[in-house]
């Protein structure tokens, strides 16, 4: 605070519309990002964060957007309720997750005068890269990065379905426990003896605890961003050489 009153004495923008996080390969929806927005977003309701992708932007395409929590993700992070109930109960999908915020970059013309200059000084070998045919590295990393999180969520469905089987043998316990203990009271209350005292039966079988799900919508999530940013490539790609073919047609004839 005393820094935010120290830059608004200087008249220099002090006013906090939320953080940057610069990312790899679309590698941003973690549990980290989300605890870290709500953050923000629950001090400062109109705070963003910008997701920056170097790798992306050095390629040719800036990649630079802004995401809010949606209000109910923020209520279930308010309540802290991560369970399959709670995340049920507020309709809470990967895709219901975070809010695309659009983006409007504008500069100054001194700006512009400055990116005219720096492309008129680019080398020429630099720019019919955009024309290469060849795929970068770029889609096979993605694919890559895909197919670790395919297999984080298959481990993911594994421990869960782990649980659930856990659970319901539990449960057959406790029913044959509680059986048990009836006929016992039905055999001792024939020969004039007293009833077994009450017992809390939540106390002798403990339930499971069952697996965080908010991960697993995070991992969902995650493997939709892939998705979208190797469909984007592909499509650019695809572009490309059916303009090249159409080019070679057009030679042969």
């Amino acid at each position: 605070m005393e820094m935010m009153r120290s830059l608004r004495h200087v008249n220099i923008d002090h006013l906090h519309v939320g953080w940057y996080q610069s990312t790899y390969y679309g590698t941003f929806v973690s549990r980290a990002l989300l605890d870290s927005q709500f953050s923000y977003q629950h001090a400062i309701e109109e705070s963003v964060v910008l997701i920056y992708d170097p790798i992306k932007t050095g390629q040719g395409s800036l990649s630079l957007k802004a995401y809010r929590l949606t209000p109910k993700l923020m209520e279930v992070c308010k309540e802290k309720d991560f369970s399959v109930e709670g995340l049920k109960k507020a309709s809470i999908a990967f895709e219901s997750m975070f809010e695309e915020v659009p983006i409007v970059i504008k500069n100054s013309h001194l700006i512009n005068v400055l990116i005219w200059e720096l492309d008129k000084k680019a080398p020429v070998t630099e720019k019919h890269e955009l024309l290469s045919l060849s795929s970068s590295n770029h889609l096979e990393k993605s694919l890559q990065l895909l197919m670790d999180r395919v297999d984080e969520m298959s481990q993911d469905i594994v421990k869960y379905n782990t649980y659930l089987r856990n659970a319901s043998k539990q449960q057959q316990q406790k029913h044959q426990y509680v059986q048990r203990r009836q006929q016992e009271n039905l055999q001792r209350q024939s020969r004039g003896e007293p009833a077994l005292p009450e017992e809390d039966v939540n106390k002798l079988f403990k339930p499971p605890m069952p697996p965080p799900r908010m991960d697993s919508l995070l991992i969902a999530g995650q493997i939709n961003t892939y998705i979208q940013n190797i469909k984007e490539f592909t499509s650019q790609n695809l572009g490309k050489l059916f303009m090249a073919e159409a080019l070679q047609d057009q030679v042969n004839s």
